[in-house]
């Protein structure tokens, strides 16, 4: 079905075919989590461009229109998720939000799943018992693991275009410290913790304290890391220290409290 789907959008998207349906189809299964942007197999996280240019294609066939309450109104091509859901609605989908959140209509959010008064884009998938705390951005097509936390302020960057650029992803057990932000494409790997204001980018540099080696891009599972800064010509640059692996101490700093689950 899958295949069927992405030869559809791939077809629509060179201009081969005039059948929109399929654009709709890409768009609920975002939604419901049949599918999603990226995923893992064999270890390594696959990119799926077609559903990228689902969603590209979304925006292209859907006129803005108003998104209102009784309080005020929006004009936007995208619906909101949970507009006009009932309480039958929301205990099938199992998670719960906090007035003030805004979720957007493809992001899928699994059961158990908290939402504080936060943001959550198209395309983003954010699997089970995950805490997505106050004021939170959780940019297009993100791909967060279970049991996470993303903490106060959090910014987790979004991509659509180029269409083969890849989502940041956060992979299971992981917490992201308040005022972080991780962008462009990183990975941050299972049971990391990074301290808060921590930022990455493709280009941040990811320093090992003990070794000293750099690496880019990818933050390795039960790395705990800050903020640093190294010297370069004259000058201190950003960058992100690798302090130490995961230990009980950090555990028990970051443990998720399972009766907010409930």
């Amino acid at each position: 079905m899958a295949e069927d789907l992405q030869i559809r959008i791939e077809k629509l998207w060179k201009g081969e075919s005039q059948d929109t349906s399929c654009v709709q189809e890409a768009m609920e299964k975002l939604d419901n989590g049949e599918l999603r942007v990226a995923e893992k197999e064999n270890g390594e996280w696959l990119i799926n461009e077609y559903l990228k240019k689902a969603i590209l294609l979304y925006f292209r066939q859907t006129k803005s229109s108003v998104i209102g309450g009784e309080t005020e109104s929006f004009f936007d091509k995208i619906p909101m998720k949970t507009a006009n859901w009932s309480e039958e609605d929301f205990v099938r989908a199992g998670f719960r939000m906090v007035p003030g959140s805004t979720i957007r209509y493809s992001a899928y959010i699994a059961k158990s799943v908290v939402v504080m008064p936060s943001f959550v884009n198209i395309g983003a998938f954010i699997d089970e018992e995950t805490l997505i705390d106050s004021h939170v951005l959780v940019g297009s097509c993100a791909q967060i693991g279970k049991r996470c936390h993303l903490a106060d302020g959090v910014t987790i960057g979004g991509v659509l275009e180029p269409v083969q650029a890849s989502p940041v992803i956060i992979e299971d057990n992981c917490f992201i410290g308040a005022k972080s932000a991780i962008l462009e494409g990183v990975i941050v790997e299972e049971g990391a913790v990074l301290a808060a204001g921590t930022t990455l980018t493709a280009s941040t540099k990811i320093i090992r304290r003990d070794t000293g080696d750099v690496s880019y891009g990818r933050v390795p599972q039960y790395s705990v890391v800050v903020p640093g800064v190294y010297p370069s010509g004259g000058i201190h640059l950003c960058c992100a220290v690798i302090v130490k692996q995961v230990d009980e101490q950090t555990r028990r700093k970051t443990a998720i409290n399972e009766l907010l689950r409930e």
